[in-house]
């Protein structure tokens, strides 16, 4: 059987978050539980597009309005990522390395969209099931079903995976003649709030919807930027599945981007060698615990709390304790950072951009990570950590909740929050500097989290699990 994964990201191709990780894993593992997983996606001028050779597979054109653009999809050679991987290229639209936040970005995406649906419909065979990723893909499930175009594709079932229910894609009906024509008494499946919302029209039109972690799936029904209703509505055809990570990429036996390699029996030896050397480089005192935060600098990963919360605990334990950061995003919240290192230089250090070498080794050195989400759909970030034996400190929603168990808990391993505030961050952390005072129990706990099983072995046979009960 045969799935095709529609996504804006791909790791290593193009990545900006969680996105890209999980499209650049799971069709991987689905080839190797015997399915046949292609992935197509925008063909981003990246150094990846670059360095490796690619062919050319079909060329066509499509109309975006009254506007035709021609359209290439090429293939990359040589199968590196594990799968077939297909880049559709759009001149004079899709163009530069730039993922999102171009000014044209809801025309990138819809022709893009549009484009898949030409290539798609110019297949002699079909796959079994066309797998959409979060509201760049959204608009494909409708015009399977209603744009008289593609009517051929209507048997072809779709799922529609949402990775983030905050950002939605909506634009106004005055754009709506971007798209193919369509049977206008279904119009009503585009619409939510008197706007065209493709994340909404996905959830309507899918044959199945699944969100990456079951909690988060629970969380939509109350608390979804407006698309509550809808998910209690739709509530029976979706179904939670928790992501999964690379374990062959995140590991921290063989990963080529860190210093000292180790596995459990040689955690405490080889993070030890780890910690040195990042504290060397950021000019930190080694003996001290260190908490790290690695991700995007915005108001969903509670990234504004962090600086309140350091200042408190370094006046709460004496400054007995360090904090590296490192991310980017919100202007504001990057100053922030920059102002905290200024006042705690010697106890805190910030890196403000994306050096995907350097969060390898922040989970090879840290001793906890920080993760105080105000949303979090899945999070991938605590469970790389703890591949690392790295303890995290979360606060308990989404994926979160699913995936770490408060040492307080019988079988617990990390340490869980209940509120996004500067507080329960400073509390957490207290909890955190006490387990360091004993070093067998932490020891104990890293031995532990390294071998907990969160590989997509089990989350890939879940989703061919349900293609399965898709096929006609």
């Amino acid at each position: 059987m045969e799935v095709l994964h529609v996504s804006a990201e791909c790791y290593p191709v193009a990545k900006v978050g969680g996105l890209g990780d999980v499209v650049g894993a799971l069709p991987k593992y689905q080839q190797r539980q015997g399915w046949i997983a292609k992935v197509v996606m925008p063909c981003y001028r990246t150094r990846f597009l670059i360095e490796h050779e690619f062919e050319l597979v079909h060329q066509g054109g499509l109309w975006l309005g009254p506007t035709w653009y021609h359209f290439n999809v090429i293939r990359e050679k040589h199968n590196l990522l594990g799968f077939d991987l297909y880049l559709l290229e759009i001149p004079g639209l899709i163009e530069g390395d730039q993922v999102y936040g171009c000014f044209n970005d809801l025309e990138r995406f819809t022709a893009f969209q549009i484009g898949v649906m030409e290539w798609l419909n110019s297949w002699r065979h079909h796959p079994d099931v066309v797998h959409c990723h979060d509201h760049h893909t959204g608009l494909i499930p409708f015009m399977m079903n209603y744009c008289y175009k593609y009517d051929y594709l209507r048997q072809i079932p779709t799922v529609f995976t949402i990775h983030n229910a905050q950002y939605q894609g909506q634009f106004g009906w005055d754009k709506a003649y971007y798209l193919p024509a369509y049977d206008p008494w279904k119009a009503g499946m585009l619409d939510w709030n008197h706007l065209i919302n493709p994340m909404a029209a996905a959830v309507k039109c899918s044959w199945r919807v699944t969100t990456v972690s079951p909690h988060y799936l629970d969380e939509l029904c109350t608390s979804a930027a407006g698309l509550e209703a809808l998910f209690r509505q739709e509530r029976h055809k979706a179904s939670g599945i928790l992501n999964g990570i690379d374990t062959e990429t995140w590991n921290p036996a063989t990963d080529p981007r860190i210093m000292h390699h180790y596995d459990v029996q040689t955690v405490r030896e080889g993070k030890a060698a780890n910690k040195t050397d990042i504290c060397r480089r950021f000019q930190l005192d080694e003996t001290k615990p260190l908490f790290v935060f690695i991700g995007r600098l915005v108001y969903e990963k509670g990234a504004d709390l962090l600086p309140d919360a350091v200042a408190r605990s370094l006046y709460e334990s004496q400054y007995a304790l360090n904090f590296i950061f490192l991310g980017s995003g919100d202007p504001h919240m990057e100053w922030l950072l920059r102002q905290s290192e200024y006042h705690h230089h010697t106890n805190c250090k910030s890196y403000i951009g994306y050096d995907e070498n350097l969060s390898h080794q922040l989970y090879a050195a840290a001793d906890f990570l920080l993760m105080p989400s105000r949303i979090e759909p899945c999070g991938l970030n605590q469970m790389y950590a703890m591949r690392y034996g790295t303890i995290p400190i979360v606060r308990a929603v989404g994926g979160l909740y699913d995936t770490v168990i408060d040492i307080g808990d019988p079988g617990g391993y990390g340490l869980r929050f209940l509120q996004p505030s500067v507080w329960d961050i400073t509390h957490a952390i207290s909890r955190a500097m006490e387990l360091y005072q004993h070093p067998q129990q932490m020891l104990e706990l890293q031995q532990h989290i390294m071998q907990l099983d969160f590989s997509w072995d089990k989350s890939a046979q879940e989703y061919l699990h349900l293609y399965a009960q898709l096929k006609p």
